[in-house]
């Protein structure tokens, strides 16, 4: 019942990306730029907790959000999620009881 209310709340559909290694080209052999979509994905997108933090006198944000994806072999915490405009990095990736239904990745967004 869990899982079906979940399906319920993925409403957003966002880019997965991983970054670009040292050694890739393009097809003219000039290094590329930017990172690589991996895949586009359904997703909860939670926001958690917001916290205003004033490091060495800078006002900095700090949002700490739950993406929920179905289970996908092969994100990691080198990659990126995209949302629009709104980048998020993952910090951490959760697998709820190991059943390889869901990934919870604990991101903070890019500012």
């Amino acid at each position: 019942m869990a899982n079906k209310l979940l399906v319920n709340r993925m409403d957003k559909r966002i880019g997965i990306y991983r970054p670009v290694d040292p050694d890739e080209t393009d097809e003219y052999g000039e290094p590329l730029d930017g990172p690589i979509k991996v895949c586009d994905v359904w997703a909860a997108i939670e926001p958690l907790r917001g916290q205003d933090r004033y490091i060495a006198k800078q006002e900095q944000a700090d949002v700490t959000t739950r993406i929920r994806i179905r289970y996908r072999d092969g994100i990691d915490r080198t990659m990126i999620a995209k949302y629009g405009e709104i980048e998020f990095e993952i910090l951490y990736i959760i697998h709820p009881d190991f059943a390889k239904t869901e990934l919870q990745l604990m991101c903070k967004e890019r500012q």
